[in-house]
């Protein structure tokens, strides 16, 4: 049975022009795009995505860099999704992401990564909502 499963390419990998190349690296793992759409977020908005790290030291410089620029946020869709993204993007470093990797390939540092998975269905039901309304989840 297929998953749904929430993505965002992040400001560092738009800024770089490595859209393109990282759709087409989750379309190839046989991903179906649900629905994307091309979104700034504010840093209120930021905040309130990422608030599950709110007590983390590295909250603020998180929510500074994702609104600092264009993201891609998506609703992607395939068996075991969840699972299977994390392993496409690769380790949370991308000096520690195997070879072939999204952020291996795409990303420079622990903080600008490329690409964000979510990590547990309730995560990416949150997160799915928090972005996209029911009409475009068709």
């Amino acid at each position: 049975m297929s998953q749904r499963t929430f993505s965002i390419i992040k400001p560092d990998a738009v800024r770089k022009g490595y859209t393109g190349a990282i759709l087409a690296e989750i379309e190839k793992a046989g991903f179906k795009i649900v629905s994307i759409k091309k979104f700034s977020l504010s840093k209120a908005q930021a905040e309130g995505f990422y608030h599950v790290h709110a007590a983390r030291p590295f909250f603020g410089s998180l929510t500074d860099f994702m609104s600092n620029g264009p993201i891609f946020p998506m609703v992607l869709e395939k068996e075991n999704a969840i699972a299977d993204l994390r392993k496409l993007m690769g380790a949370t470093n991308p000096a520690n992401a195997e070879e072939g990797t999204i952020r291996k390939q795409f990303a420079s540092s622990i903080e600008e990564n490329a690409i964000h998975g979510s990590d547990a269905e309730d995560t990416a039901a949150f997160e799915i909502g928090y972005f996209f309304a029911g009409v475009e989840l068709k």
